[in-house]
């Protein structure tokens, strides 16, 4: 039988101690994934220290003199917290709205990651304005973002190309591409109507 004293820690337990035993010490994004048990999610799991547990763990979102994937703890102390309050239905809602598609790189949920094809795909919701820049939990607010991109995604407010970038882009590639996202498209839009 499991006591609390002998069950395994978590990895978000792992990630508190480990920062609260470094603070004031910039660590590495290796170092943490490593700490964390080497899960994907590991990322998403600082996150969580942040903003459901208020410790103030800054990035190179926050200090200049940080490099991306750096983390620093400056102090023990928590803030005040937000709270998780996505419900299933916004969730569903949102990645319903989003096609299933990571709405930074493009991804589809379940399928190879191009970036990593050695994972599959897996969508979480991301913040559009980030809970600490005063973002909501409003559908408004959310998007479908894959593991990868949520990995270094925290405060980051990309902007979707508008359509000219987007036909720019489009007109530069090879007309294989072309015929590819002719393609895709036709797959994405078979059921919508024709005027």
């Amino acid at each position: 039988m499991n006591t609390p004293s002998s069950r395994p820690l978590g990895a978000r337990s792992k990630l508190r101690a480990f920062f609260l035993a470094h603070i004031g010490e910039v660590l590495e994004a290796d170092t943490l994934r490593t700490v964390a048990g080497g899960i994907s999610e590991w990322a998403r799991r600082i996150r969580e220290l942040r903003t459901e547990e208020g410790y103030l763990i800054l990035t190179h979102n926050d200090r200049a003199d940080l490099k991306p994937g750096q983390y620093l703890l400056e102090t023990p102390k928590p803030q005040p917290a937000f709270a998780r309050e996505i419900s299933k239905e916004t969730r569903a809602y949102v990645l319903d709205r989003n096609g299933f598609t990571c709405q930074m790189c493009g991804a589809v949920a379940g399928e190879p990651h191009p970036y990593d094809p050695s994972r599959k795909t897996r969508l979480h919701l991301g913040h559009i304005i980030d809970k600490s820049l005063g973002g909501s939990d409003e559908a408004s607010n959310l998007r479908a973002i894959c593991s990868v991109c949520n990995e270094g995604a925290s405060n980051i407010t990309p902007t979707r190309p508008d359509l000219q970038k987007l036909l720019v882009q489009v007109r530069r590639a090879s007309v294989a591409d072309q015929l590819e996202v002719l393609a895709w498209l036709q797959k994405k839009f078979h059921h919508a109507k024709q005027n």
